[in-house]
C-alpha cells in the first residue's frame, strides 16, 4: 500500500468569514474541500490565519476596559489563544460532522492550543509594522499611547490602528504532541493565527506583543511534521509576475531559483503574496521531494493532482 501524501494546508481569511455568523458558514464549505483531500487519500493537518478574528477580540476587550477602570488589558498573545479556540471549535465540528457525513468515523478531530516561540532579538521587535484592530482618530491614538503603551501608526489616510511586531517563529512548543496526534491518525488542527507569540526565559514562556505569520509558522510546522506537500490558499488560483498589467503572467511550476528571481524583481506584493511566496520556497528548498502549492481553497484537490495552481519545487 502506497504511503499516504503528508499534507500541511494553511486556511487564509477567506476560508474562515469576517464575523461570526459569516465564519460558522465559511467552515462548512472548507470543510468539504479538506474532507475532499482526505478521501484522495491525504493525511491532512489544517493551521489557520485569525486576521479579523484576533482584531475583534482586541477590541472587545478594549472595550471591557472602558467599561470597568479596574479590567486590566488583555494581551495580545492571550487574544491570539482565545482566536485559537473559537476558530478551532466551529472548524473542528464543521470537520467532524462533514467526514460523518460521508460515512468516515475513524479519524479524530482535534485542536491543539499552539504556542510558538520567538527571538526576543528579532529584528521585528524594533519596527512594528503589521497593524490590528479599528482605526482611531489622533486624540483617540494618542490616548491609547499613553494608557496602554502602544504604538499607533497613521494608515494610509484612514486614521491610526495599533502595530505589533511580526516576527519569525523559531520553535514550534507543542510540536511533539501535534507529531504523535497526526501520527495517531487524528486530524488536527495547529498552530491558527501563526501561533500564539512567546519569548523563552528560563523555563517560562512569556506572551510576546507580536502576530506571526501563518504562513511562515505552517512551513515550520510542514517541516517539522515531514509533509509532503504545504498548500497555502489564498484568493487567487496561481501566483502571478507583472500582476494587474497588461504584460500579466500566471505561474503553474516554479523551481526555488526562478521563484527567487522574481522576488528579487519585486513581483509580489508585501504582506500579502510576498509572505505566501517566501514560505512555499522556504519549503520546498528544505528537503528534496517537497512540494508547496499555492491555489484558491475550492480548487486544492486539483492542485494535488497537478491541474492548477503554482507549484514550487526544488
Amino acid at each position: 500500500m502506497n504511503k499516504k501524501k503528508r499534507i500541511v494546508i494553511a486556511l487564509g481569511g477567506n476560508a474562515l468569514g469576517n464575523t461570526l455568523p459569516e465564519q460558522m458558514a465559511a467552515v462548512k464549505v472548507t470543510s468539504k474541500a479538506i474532507v475532499d483531500l482526505i478521501e484522495e487519500g491525504c493525511e491532512v493537518v489544517v493551521t489557520h490565519g485569525n486576521g479579523p478574528q484576533v482584531g475583534m477580540i482586541n477590541n472587545a476587550m478594549i472595550a471591557l476596559t472602558h467599561e470597568d477602570a479596574q479590567q486590566p488589558n488583555t494581551p495580545l498573545s492571550v487574544c491570539v489563544a482565545m482566536s485559537q479556540a473559537y476558530i478551532g471549535y466551529d472548524l473542528q465540528n464543521a470537520l467532524r460532522e462533514e467526514l460523518f457525513n460521508r460515512g468516515i468515523t475513524d479519524i479524530p478531530v482535534a485542536t491543539m492550543i499552539t504556542q510558538v516561540r520567538v527571538n526576543e532579538d528579532d529584528p521585528a521587535f524594533n519596527n512594528p509594522s503589521k497593524p490590528i484592530g479599528k482605526f482611531f482618530n489622533e486624540e483617540q491614538a494618542k490616548m491609547m499611547e499613553e494608557k496602554y503603551g502602544y504604538i499607533m501608526k497613521e494608515d494610509a489616510g484612514r486614521g491610526y490602528r495599533r502595530v505589533v511586531a511580526s516576527p519569525k517563529p523559531a520553535e514550534i512548543i507543542e510540536i511533539g504532541t501535534i507529531r504523535t496526534m497526526v501520527e495517531s491518525g487524528d486530524l488536527v488542527i495547529a498552530c491558527g493565527g501563526g501561533g500564539i507569540p512567546v519569548t523563552r526565559q528560563g523555563n517560562h514562556l512569556k506572551g510576546a506583543s507580536a502576530v506571526i505569520d501563518k504562513d511562515f509558522a505552517s512551513c515550520l510546522l510542514a517541516q517539522e511534521l515531514d509533509a509532503d506537500f504545504l498548500i497555502i490558499l489564498t484568493a487567487v488560483e496561481k501566483v502571478a509576475i507583472n500582476f494587474g498589467k497588461p504584460n500579466e503572467q500566471w505561474l503553474e511550476d516554479l523551481t526555488v531559483e526562478e521563484a527567487k528571481k522574481y522576488m528579487e524583481e519585486g513581483h509580489f506584493a508585501p504582506g500579502s503574496m510576498l509572505p505566501k511566496v517566501q514560505a512555499a520556497v522556504d519549503f520546498a528548498s528544505s528537503k528534496e521531494g517537497r512540494t508547496a502549492l499555492i491555489t484558491l481553497l475550492e480548487k486544492s484537490k486539483d492542485g494535488i493532482q497537478g491541474k492548477t495552481g503554482t507549484r514550487f519545487h526544488l
